[in-house]
């Protein structure tokens, strides 16, 4: 099982050889989308804003505990996104104001499955 192995080995296998390790870490779970704006500047909001869908719970806690060697920038966590037809790779961002993980919804994606903010969206996620 890969819990037992060093997460330095664990990252150099995936980063530098470019293998994934089988973690049988999968969650289905489902929230609404919601935007983050950038702030205000010199009285000018932001032209800047990311979709979100807040990882809370059970989901948010397993994340947490299969997290020791995927971990990257700013303690995210590399996983794999499907919603609908629709397939990504990208990181979730530990959150403290929402007590788990916050996973970014790119434009592409939304688009194609036709969803915004406030749409309540089930999504499959996988370390």
């Amino acid at each position: 099982m890969d819990a037992d192995l060093d997460p330095e080995l664990i990252r150099f296998l995936r980063e530098e050889l470019g293998h994934e390790l089988p973690t049988g870490r999968n969650w289905t779970f489902s929230g609404p989308l919601w935007i983050w704006k950038g702030k205000v500047q010199d009285g000018k909001p932001s032209p800047v804003s990311w979709h979100f869908l807040t990882i809370t719970g059970a989901v948010a806690d397993g994340i947490k505990a299969a997290a020791p060697g995927r971990t990257a920038a700013w303690g995210s966590v590399y996983v794999k996104v499907r919603l609908g037809g629709t397939l990504w790779q990208t990181s979730v961002f530990p959150s403290k104001e929402a007590g788990g993980y916050l996973l970014p919804f790119k434009a592409a994606v939304r688009k194609k499955e036709g969803v915004g903010e406030g749409d309540v969206v089930t999504v499959e996620l996988s370390l």
